[in-house]
Parts: C-alpha cells; structure tokens; sequence
C-alpha cells in the first residue's frame, strides 16, 4: 500500500507513535509518506520505502496567524496525486483530519477518491477538542473520517461521552519495539548517574503543568527520607523552572538531574529502577509503556489510559490525582527490598510485551485494507 501519514513531528506520544507506525510499515514494505512541517524527530533516516514531504507555510503580512491546515490540505493533494497514495491515516482530529477531510474534496472534484483514518490521541478530545471554540470542527472531522481510532479505551469513552459521535471507534493501543528496549549499546553507565547504593527514580515527560512534575518533586523527597537515590528529569517544558525552584527549596538539588529533551531516553530508563508519572491527564501512558519494556516499574495515577497499561500489584502501582503520600508509599514498598524490585521488573517487562509492535501494527494494516475496501463500494 501506499500510505500518507499526517502528524506532529515532535516529541509527543502522538509523533513517536505515528512515526514508529510508519517505519514499521515501511519495513513491511509499504510506501510511507509523512507529510508535516518538519521531519519528524523519531526519523533519522529516510529509505526507498520512507519519504517526507515537508509542509510549508508562506508567511504573509496579511495573516495575524499562519494558514497550517490550508497548506497542509494542499500539500496533501499534491501527494496523494504525485504517488499514487491509496489511504491516509492522521494523527490529533484538529488540525489534521480537518486538513484531511478538506484535502479529500478537493480530490473529488478531480476523481480522486481517497479514504481517510484518523486517531485520536488525547489531547485533541480531552483539552482543545472539548474547547467550544473547537468542539463543532472536532465533531465534524471524527464524523467524517473514513474509519476513528482510539489509542485507549479510557480515551474512546471520553470521545463518546463529549462528543455527538455518529461512527465506530476501534481502539488500537501504542505499541512499543522491544528489540530496541531494555538493551545497553555500551558499558553500564549506572555510576555516572548515581552511587552503587542509590536507586535511580526517573521521569519523562514535556513538564506541563498536567504532568504534575511538582508531584513528582514531593514523591521524591518523600521517597528520600527512606531510601537513598537519585532523581532523573528528562524533558523540557514551562514547569521546569518551579520544580527547580521546589528542589533548592527542599534541599534536594544535588540529588536530582534534569536531561532536557533527548531521543535516547531507553538508555536512561535502563539504568532506572523506579518511573514517576502522577499525571492529571493521560489518554494512554506511552511514556510509562516505555518505561515497563525497560524493566522499569511504574508509579502513576489512575486516570485515563494508565490502569489499560499499568497494571497495579503487577507493574507498579496506581494512586489518585495528587496523593503524593500514596505514591512515595507504593515507591517505597519496591525500592527498599531488592527480591520485590526485582520481581517488580520483570512484571514490568511481561506487562509491556502485550504492547509489542508485532501485535498492534498488523491491526493498523487490517484496518487499512478494510478501510480502502469500503471506501471502493461506496459511490
């Protein structure tokens, strides 16, 4: 098949996700096109089978804000017609299935039926989807895809509950290559990061303010008063600095590292022994699955997808939105005894492998073939 694939070319679980699809279809040998504005940070490499197409936008005096999805919708015509693309397949329902959608009727004013599927991912439902000012195009641009995907159950009941929907929804988890986690390229790195007799306690995240990173400060602190470790921060964003400003506060600066933003975060969590993630919100948890495919427990909330992934007792454990106690608790039970963090690893591991890509993306290419299918019946 040929395949376009329209999404954020960013760090987000959205962008990993779709970038790893598309790879990973690619080596089942499918033509894949992205089509975004820049090239997506999980693509290192293009190939025969992996094409970008960049989406610019002209900057004209005229426009306060830049016309995104007017660009992109005629960037995707032209790609769909250069390629011979058979399907296309966008991530976030605004912009890009709006942009989609747009594309397609454009297309049908030359003859050019082109099917469309779209996956929902969070964000675009449960923040900017459910603004009024965005709800009516969220609606319309669900309704009128070909065929909606859901990257948790959690997420299509949102979707359903929010949202007038008059279409299926098939739910399709994130997946994650276990060839390329829990691995080491080079010697342990561990003393580096922490003396032979500390734990190694690890978030990942864009530090905005639903990731609770001050949460995340305060799990800390509190597993500390137990439990010698250090704490890992990989991930840039607005709450970076109150967190800093939380730590100097409680003494705890030379006990805890930022990273920044960085594309090797399976390096760290092999060196990690606990993952931290006290969202407000999580559609899914890819960061978490991340985390269990490194043998690394999981301490995080129980909203949205989290219970789908996480499974508590097993992996990790669950706690409510802002019970710190709870969580540095749940930490402590595993961190303290070295049989039950092992084991604890090893659940963490098992649990990912219902995650694993060979599982999740023959359900994608399923889905295409059936979508063109249909979409060839109707008139």
């Amino acid at each position: 098949m040929n395949i376009a694939i329209v999404c954020y070319p960013t760090f987000g679980g959205s962008g990993v996700l779709a970038t790893e699809l598309g790879i990973a279809l690619a080596d089942m040998g499918h033509q894949v096109h992205f089509v975004t504005y820049k090239q997506p940070v999980k693509l290192a490499l293009l190939s025969h089978h992996v094409h970008f197409h960049e989406v610019a936008v002209p900057d004209y005096p005229l426009f306060r804000y830049q016309p995104y999805e007017l660009a992109l919708s005629s960037k995707l015509v032209n790609v769909v017609k250069d390629h011979n693309i058979e399907i296309l397949h966008v991530h976030y329902a605004i912009p890009h299935a709006y942009a989609g959608y747009m594309a397609q009727q454009m297309l049908l004013e030359e003859g050019i039926k082109i099917p469309m599927v779209t996956t929902l991912h969070g964000t675009d439902i449960t923040l900017v989807g459910n603004h009024p000012f965005y709800k009516p195009a969220v609606t319309f641009s669900i309704n009128n895809s070909d065929a909606v995907t859901s990257v948790s159950e959690s997420l299509k009941q949102d979707t359903l509950t929010h949202f007038t929907i008059k279409r299926p929804i098939e739910v399709i988890p994130n997946f994650i290559d276990l060839s390329k986690m829990g691995q080491q390229d080079g010697p342990c790195e561990r003393n580096a990061m922490a003396e032979p007799h500390e734990r190694i306690i690890t978030h990942v995240s864009n530090l905005r303010p639903v990731k609770r990173l001050l949460d995340v400060v305060e799990i800390f602190d509190q597993i500390l008063e137990q439990c010698p470790a250090r704490l890992v921060i990989v991930g840039d964003g607005p709450d970076k600095d109150l967190a800093k400003a939380l730590i100097e506060q409680k003494g705890i600066k030379s006990k805890v590292q930022f990273m920044g933003n960085s594309d090797e975060v399976h390096k760290i969590l092999c060196l990690t022994d606990l993952f931290l993630l006290p969202s407000e919100i999580e559609s899914f948890g890819l960061a978490a699955l991340e985390a269990m495919a490194c043998r690394v427990p999981v301490i995080s909330t129980d909203v949205g997808g989290l219970p789908e992934v996480n499974k508590h007792g097993f992996s990790g454990y669950l706690s409510e939105v802002g019970d710190v106690s709870s969580m540095a608790k749940y930490a402590l039970s595993i961190l303290k005894d070295e049989h039950t963090l092992n084991q604890f690893k090893d659940n963490a591991r098992a649990q990912a492998q219902n995650f694993a890509i060979e599982l999740i993306v023959p359900q994608y290419e399923q889905l295409y073939a059936k979508t063109i299918a249909e979409s060839a019946l109707v008139k």
